[in-house]
């Protein structure tokens, strides 16, 4: 960061740089981790990273419990049983560069005190799995989660060639984790989205995309043409294992002795991996499949290179989300040339206006690239490119497309510029900046511009909203922004819950990226046009006559999808209160701060009723969320979102709340208590500890103070915990941490002297 950027770096901009950037890295990890989703480029995601540690450093007091650089993936979702690892899955640091890899090295060496040698291998670009045999019987799989928790997806990797369910050979271990990635081939990757083509369904969008999708699917409540698309996903995924988790002693002394040990065991390793002297030898490891990616049979994004001494594992040890002993190292993202047909706008979930750039389709990184973003209008200009253009494209991270320029000298004058629209491409309404010396343009149409609602209901649908299952990408576009009929059935998201078979009759859509909120495009080029609520019709259905003719309304023929939308949403109406509180879009309000409103307040019109101070005097809340909750119900139409919910039957309070501040007066075993959690807690997610010290009528401060009653701290705890032990706060353990929750300070006694 420059001298001047520091200077004018103030405290407030930097909590709202911060803030910002935890969302964007929170979701991120969410997409790749959880969700079948698009997932944000390596490049961008490491950014994002770089900033927000530097941001951390210039403002320690900004470094929440929940910070990303403390953390390791995101916490597992609903769709699955909850699995605990028996021992941590930590992530990699990374490096860009040959001096940034050979630095590292050194310091290993330095650390080490001599000369190291080191295990390479090849970076496959999938999805981290983590497999438990006990007396050698597979009896789960796992995905990464948080880290501390994943996802059981033990009957979907049983579908996995490759995977053994009884490890080869004798002497097993009584427990054994084995970490590896799951992937597709190339070639299967291309087989599978002919397949997906084949049966009308989407195409995936690159390999680790796919690997994720398919591994997590639910097989409840899919018909016989579903499973069978399902086996063809899993039946094509590969695994390769790289490590041991959790394993007490293990037998061996090197990672190379422990690959040994699981080919012996029937377990598949990879082929391309060895071991050298030393970390140039390393670096041209690192060069030659620079220059040969593409002749691996699977995508890569880099080398992991590790010390190939286990007990200098233990010795070099581990940060709160990496090891000391391993690095991954990123290799630039490909680049080719293609022609930019043209610029088109997309306007989003907030209202933004994104300039989108269409382009002749080119092969890059393994799939087919026809959309990239622009940002905005000042990037256009800076980039230098016209409509007509030969451009250079490349994919950040190997994922996501990026413009980096035009080739001048293949300009033959037919070009032209691109012209920032005045209007919004989705409504008609004027666009303009939200406050003086934004760059972006917005849609100030935020009541029912079909863009902004589409997304709005789309974020209803979300795990951390409503959770409610079939409301996602494409029943949020059927719903707001349908091809027909002209008039969509949802305005805005106030008429959700009085939604019924009648209104989801004769819908079209096209599918919306998520990413662009562009139409979806097929393998030829055409939108992909869905009628996601209607069945396709059967000649065992009534409407067909004794000559075999259709005599009816097919639109009157719902899918199942239609029919099993229509009862989530009606289960939806009894969730808790604060999940309605994140779901209506209120900004800054998520779980935390909502499970924290709900639990004093009760309701949404207590909510609703609360003045600015006793908004902002609740436990995680305070002035900036007291504002926007405030300026949000000053909007009619958000009040009608309420009203409407409400006469639907969505309950908005929760049953035998006794009033606003009644719950956490009347107690909880740390009512009065106010509690800093820190580092990586067992048993708990960053955000499920500051959850359990709310729900126990206690506050979950983010900082130390002499306010402070007890500091909760894990590994990675930092700066939190040398602060504690300054003024003398007390610390305790995950397990101290646990009772003091459950049972109270007094169950915890008194702490020990000092020796």
């Amino acid at each position: 960061m420059a001298e001047g950027e520091r200077a004018e770096l103030t405290l407030e901009r930097a909590r709202d740089e911060v803030r910002d950037l935890t969302e964007r890295i929170s979701a991120a990890r969410d997409a790749y981790y959880g969700d079948d989703a698009e997932i944000v480029d390596d490049a961008t995601y490491d950014g994002w990273m770089s900033r927000l540690a530097e941001l951390e450093r210039l403002h320690p007091e900004l470094q929440g419990q929940d910070s990303p650089t403390l953390t390791v993936g995101a916490a597992s979702g609903t769709l699955f049983s909850p699995v605990t690892h028996a021992e941590r899955m930590l992530s990699l640091d990374n490096v860009f560069s040959d001096e940034e890899f050979l630095a590292w090295a050194a310091r290993v060496e330095r650390d080490a005190g001599r000369a190291v040698p080191f295990l390479c291998e090849l970076k496959i670009d999938g999805l981290a799995l983590s497999l438990r045999y006990e007396h050698g019987r597979l009896t789960s799989a796992a995905t990464r989660g948080d880290g501390r928790v994943g996802e059981d997806v033990t009957e979907n990797v049983r579908g996995i060639a490759g995977i053994p369910s009884v490890l080869e050979g004798a002497g097993h271990p009584p427990l054994v984790e084995v970490r590896g990635e799951v992937f597709f081939t190339v070639a299967d990757f291309e087989s599978l989205n002919a397949f997906q083509q084949e049966q009308g369904d989407r195409l995936f969008a690159n390999p680790r995309n796919a690997a994720s999708g398919s591994l997590r699917q639910k097989r409840e409540g899919k018909n016989e043409r579903q499973l069978q698309a399902m086996h063809e996903r899993l039946s094509r995924l590969r695994l390769t294992v790289h490590g041991i988790g959790a394993w007490p002693d293990p037998p061996v002394a090197s990672q190379s002795e422990v690959y040994g040990l699981l080919a012996s065991w029937g377990l598949p390793i990879s082929r391309y991996f060895t071991v050298v002297p030393d970390a140039a030898e390393a670096d041209a490891f690192i060069r030659h499949y620079g220059e040969h990616r593409h002749d691996v049979e699977h995508e890569i994004d880099g080398i992991v290179i590790k010390v190939d001494d286990l007990a200098l594992h233990d010795e070099l040890g581990a940060t709160s989300r990496a090891p000391r002993w391993a690095i991954a190292y990123k290799y630039p993202p490909e680049q080719v040339n293609t022609t930019l047909l043209d610029i088109v706008v997309s306007v989003g979930r907030t209202g933004r206006a994104t300039p989108f750039a269409v382009m002749e389709p080119a092969k890059v990184a393994g799939s087919v690239v026809r959309q990239a973003t622009l940002h905005n209008q000042d990037v256009v200009k800076a980039k230098g490119v016209l409509i007509g253009d030969t451009i250079v494209l490349r994919k950040a991270g190997d994922v996501i497309p990026e413009v980096l320029g035009p080739v001048v000298e293949l300009r033959d004058g037919s070009e032209r510029e691109f012209v920032m629209p005045t209007a919004c491409p989705e409504c008609g309404s004027t666009l303009a900046p939200a406050k003086e010396g934004d760059i972006d343009l917005r849609c100030p149409n935020t009541r029912s511009c079909p863009a902004q609602v589409r997304g709005r209901v789309e974020h209803i649908g979300s795990r951390g909203a409503l959770d409610i299952e079939g409301l996602g990408e494409v029943s949020a576009a059927a719903l707001t922004q349908p091809v027909r009929p002209d008039v969509p059935p949802l305005v805005t998201e106030a008429g959700l819950f009085d939604l019924g078979p009648r209104d989801l009759f004769g819908i079209d859509v096209v599918v919306r990226d998520a990413e662009t909120g562009l139409p979806r495009l097929l393998a030829d080029g055409t939108p992909d046009t869905r009628s996601p609520f209607r069945r396709q019709r059967r000649r065992s259905d009534p409407e067909f006559d004794s000559a075999g003719e259709f005599d009816g309304d097919a639109d009157h023929i719902l899918s199942a999808a239609a029919t099993s939308l229509l009862a989530n949403l009606e289960l939806a109406k009894t969730k808790e209160l604060w999940r309605f509180l994140v779901a209506l879009n209120v900004r800054h309000v998520g779980p935390v701060a909502a499970r924290a409103l709900a639990r004093w307040f009760g309701s949404v019109e207590a909510i609703r009723a609360a003045n600015r101070d006793e908004l902002a005097a609740v436990d995680g809340v305070g002035g900036i969320i007291a504002d926007s909750l405030k300026a949000w119900f000053e909007v009619d139409w958000h009040r009608e979102i309420v009203e409407r919910w409400a006469a639907a039957g969505a309950r908005l309070s929760t049953p035998g709340h006794p009033g606003p501040g009644a719950a956490a007066a009347a107690g909880g075993v740390l009512d009065g208590v106010t509690v800093v959690a820190t580092g990586t807690l067992e048993g708990y997610t960053r955000e499920g500890a500051q959850e359990a010290i709310i729900a126990a009528g206690g506050k979950a401060a983010s900082s130390v103070s002499k306010k402070t009653d007890f500091v909760a701290a894990g590994p990675g705890a930092g700066s939190k915990l040398a602060k504690a032990e300054q003024l003398g706060v007390r610390v305790i353990n995950a397990a101290q941490f646990h009772v003091l929750v459950t049972e109270g300070p007094s169950a915890l006694g008194e702490p020990a002297p000092e020796a």
